[in-house]
């Protein structure tokens, strides 16, 4: 046989696991990451806002201490993935403000053991408030007496909770999570979405004229004085991120690219130094 396919890799034995290395409370945590990480983006595709554009803040309730030390271990992951300033995570006792939630029983699974009793079980659920719902929500199984005086029993496949959105917020439910995103752009955040969108088209121009990975360039914009206002602020930033030597603005450009941004357009001039 040959001796370079002998050592080959695709020869080689699989090493075998070591159970005790793995890290339970990370997986949990990745998975935390992962999922608050999706409905935060889902509600911004809902909201028509841009992963480039910078929002301002999301708040995620936690149903138990564990929980909330989880999303805290991975928030700066969550942040810089969503591309939000800040991520407040709620401590189990604390509720957040203006914050509505709605419970609706599950007639599969309620119907099953209950049956006849639906109608007072349904009428039962209309009158949960807001505390009764978040113990609901952090007791596996929760018992409450009808008006007729028969005990129930109902755990988290018996009920949904639905959170409404809040002015200026959207919200979304999955499982126990619960993802609220202020969806406000303020002049600020969007000065700063201005500046991120203009990065990635002079990085795509950079890529389509064959510019080395090293290569500086000289920059030149043709725009509104509205959107140079928010380029002059962050053209340090910019700068950076696109490693140009400079960065400076013409009444009038020939030869340039015209980028179209839907509500404005900005023509840019790029040439290697």
């Amino acid at each position: 046989m040959n001796k370079n396919i002998a050592n080959s890799v695709h020869l080689a034995d699989f090493p075998k696991y070591d159970e005790r290395l793995i890290d339970k409370n990370l997986e949990e945590c990745m998975l935390l990451a992962q999922q608050i990480s999706s409905m935060i983006l889902a509600l911004r595709r809902k909201a028509e806002k841009k992963v480039r554009q910078p929002l301002l803040k999301a708040v995620v309730p936690a149903n138990d201490a564990k929980t909330f030390d989880q999303i805290q271990y991975v928030s700066d992951l969550i942040r810089n993935e969503v591309n939000i300033k800040e991520l407040e995570i709620l401590p189990p006792n604390v509720e957040m403000e203006n914050l509505v939630k709605r419970i609706k029983p599950n007639f599969k699974t309620l119907g099953k053991r209950y049956g006849k009793l639906m109608k007072e079980i349904v009428k039962a659920f209309e009158t949960f408030n807001s505390r009764q719902i978040s113990e609901i929500e952090k007791t596996e199984a929760y018992k409450f007496v009808l008006p007729q005086g028969e005990k129930i029993e109902i755990e988290s496949s018996d009920y949904e909770i639905i959170t409404e959105d809040m002015p200026g917020w959207l919200v979304s439910n999955e499982g126990n999570l619960t993802v609220a995103l202020d969806v406000e752009v303020t002049p600020e955040l969007e000065r700063e979405g201005i500046a991120r969108e203009l990065v990635n088209r002079i990085q795509n121009i950079r890529k389509s004229s064959g510019y080395e990975i090293i290569d500086r360039i000289i920059i030149e914009i043709e725009c509104s004085d509205e959107i140079a206002a928010a380029i002059k602020e962050f053209s340090e930033y910019i700068s950076n991120q696109v490693l140009a030597n400079s960065l400076t603005f013409a009444k009038t450009l020939t030869d340039a690219e015209e980028l179209n941004f839907e509500d404005y357009i900005v023509k840019v001039k790029v040439r290697k130094v």
